[in-house]
């Protein structure tokens, strides 16, 4: 099992703050509304040679959708402690996942506004 952080691509149109909370709700069926910016990251993909960016939000999840179907490839959503996620860092889709997550705990924080549309 491969373990990520909700994460997708922009939509016509759509700001980066609008994609975060669709991806969440996609993949997660939680409505998630951001408050911070944890990071800005970069990563390429020795194998194929492609670069990955991605924007690590925090904030609030407020309601659950247990109806919601979640993305055909996402095959659950999980809560994971501080030790049952390092436990499994073997299974982390790319680096990024624990980067965003040591720079979490770390209280790295940048205010939305840094961010324009």
């Amino acid at each position: 099992m491969t373990l990520n952080q909700p994460a997708g691509h922009l939509e016509s149109g759509e700001s980066l703050i609008e994609a975060v909370i669709r991806e969440t709700q996609e993949e997660t069926a939680w409505s998630f509304v951001p408050t911070d910016l944890v990071g800005i990251y970069r990563w390429q993909h020795t194998a194929s040679d492609e670069t990955y960016m991605r924007y690590c939000f925090t904030g609030e999840v407020n309601q659950h959708d247990e109806n919601q179907a979640l993305d055909e490839d996402i095959h659950q959503a999980l809560w994971l402690s501080q030790q049952e996620l390092l436990a499994r860092q073997n299974d982390f889709r790319s680096p990024l996942v624990l980067d965003c997550f040591n720079d979490y705990l770390n209280g790295q924080r940048y205010p939305l506004t840094i961010l324009h549309n």
